[in-house]
């Protein structure tokens, strides 16, 4: 997938160090991803679509056309995000896609596979996602439905709400950098963003 139409800044984010001791990657996605990301996809939506009384093959149809339009609304808002597969000895176990703007670095979307989800992992990623923007003076930003169990984590991490748009919930957190910019902003100090 690379290539020399894609920009010199595209956005990069480095595993940690204990998850890359586990046996984790990050990797680009590629076009062999798609099954394993419908499929990963349609784990995030089965509690949501249980109770409906709708037949399996329908539910599949549901599914498999509400992740092609997330594949194609990501791409075409975000042109140069980090679309990244993370992989565990080898196979495919979530996805990570990020947007680095001037100030802010956007979780687009965090998901892993039922079998790692709370071991610990989507933690991890997050806090090194924190210490990387904290490191480039921005705001670390995300969205997420009101009624994610993520969104318990997510406060726990220090997110805060910024805006409520009906179904989901526009987070950020901003470390000392950020914050300190803001104190002296307030105080006349500062009119720009440490670089």
């Amino acid at each position: 997938m690379g290539g020399a139409s894609e920009p010199e800044d595209e956005p990069r984010f480095a595993l940690p160090i204990s998850l890359a001791a586990q046996g984790f990657v990050l990797r680009r996605e590629g076009d062999a991803d798609r099954p394993f990301l419908l499929g990963l996809y349609a784990s995030t939506r089965a509690a949501e679509l249980a109770p409906l009384p709708w037949p399996p093959e329908q539910k599949a149809a549901f599914v498999e056309m509400q992740f092609a339009a997330q594949w194609r609304h990501y791409r075409a808002t975000i042109p140069h995000g980090a679309w990244l597969i993370i992989e565990h000895q080898g196979r495919p176990v979530g996805r990570l896609y990020l947007e680095h703007g001037a100030a802010r670095l956007q979780v687009v979307d965090i998901a892993l596979v039922d079998a790692w989800r709370d071991r610990g992992v989507g933690t991890t990623l997050l806090r090194a996602l924190k210490a990387s923007a904290d490191r480039q003076g921005r705001v670390l930003g995300l969205f997420v439905e009101k009624s994610n169990p993520a969104l318990r984590l997510y406060q726990r991490l220090g997110f805060r709400v910024m805006a409520d748009t009906g179904v989901y919930l526009e987070m950020a957190w901003s470390g000392a950098a950020i914050a300190a910019v803001a104190v002296a902003k307030a105080d006349g100090r500062a009119t720009a963003a440490p670089s």
